[in-house]
């Protein structure tokens, strides 16, 4: 009699388990939708994103961390445009400058970064951009910054002419890569180890993404995204923004050998 009760009193748990395990969300996306749980699957009414089952998220302390690496002169689009994928697929994204004093974006645009070079934490991503990238080359402080993080990186991202400040740390050195239409001479001068590709909107070497200028990195950061976290994420990610220029593998992926510009 007492294993009937027993069995009869677990029974309703076993009920809400089954139920609880089949409920959906959406992918992280760094909105308000994020906390929300539905009970078919489908698209999130809120950002778009196709829903997936509760139980195969990763915790949200597991979430891909991202470093952006701004000063002052820095091109909006070269970073915009990338923040803006990584955060909507779920990423933490962290804004880093030499200091953490206001920088100003083509004279226009104020920034307060997140962290200086003193205190910012180790991420999986460390991510450069365009616009007046010399200030981070010729500063030796930067680049050896950039250097001592190495070991901790896993993944490198460049837009535009931020290829430059890669280059001066080292990291292209020998690698297939792109930037802005009208550097790719002087990045050859400046990594002359490398071979560096025009016409081609990204280059992916498996650690290290070079994207070409301004827009370009849209792509590549999808890119990113798509080899990471599967490119129905990828796909989503384009679809809010309504970016459909957006066309899956296209440019160079050097792991897969395929190129399609």
């Amino acid at each position: 009699m007492k294993r009937l009760f027993l069995l009869f009193a677990f029974i309703p748990y076993l009920a809400f388990a089954q139920v609880d395990t089949a409920r959906y969300i959406c992918p992280p996306c760094n909105s308000a939708c994020d906390t929300l749980t539905f009970q078919q699957p489908g698209l999130c009414p809120h950002c778009g994103m196709t829903l997936v089952a509760k139980n195969q998220q990763a915790p949200k302390d597991q979430k891909t961390t991202i470093c952006f690496y701004l000063y002052d002169g820095v091109e909006v689009l070269d970073f915009a445009g990338p923040m803006e994928v990584f955060s909507y697929a779920g990423f933490k994204v962290i804004t880093v400058s030499k200091t953490k004093a206001p920088l100003l974006s083509q004279g226009i645009l104020k920034i307060i970064p997140d962290y200086s070079i003193k205190d910012a934490p180790q991420t999986d991503i460390f991510a450069v951009f365009g616009g007046s990238d010399d200030v981070a080359v010729n500063d030796p402080e930067v680049i050896s910054w950039i250097q001592s993080r190495e070991k901790f990186t896993k993944n490198y991202f460049s837009v535009c002419t931020g290829a430059f400040i890669l280059g001066k740390a080292g990291l292209l050195d020998k690698l297939t890569v792109t930037t802005f239409h009208k550097s790719i001479a002087n990045l050859q001068k400046a990594v002359p180890t490398a071979k560096v590709l025009k016409d081609v909107r990204y280059v992916d070497n498996g650690r290290v993404i070079t994207t070409a200028g301004i827009s370009a990195g849209i792509d590549g950061a999808l890119h990113l995204v798509s080899k990471l976290k599967g490119k129905e994420v990828a796909m989503a990610v384009a679809k809010h923004m309504e970016y459909d220029k957006y066309i899956p593998e296209q440019g160079m992926d050097l792991t897969i050998n395929t190129l399609n510009h």
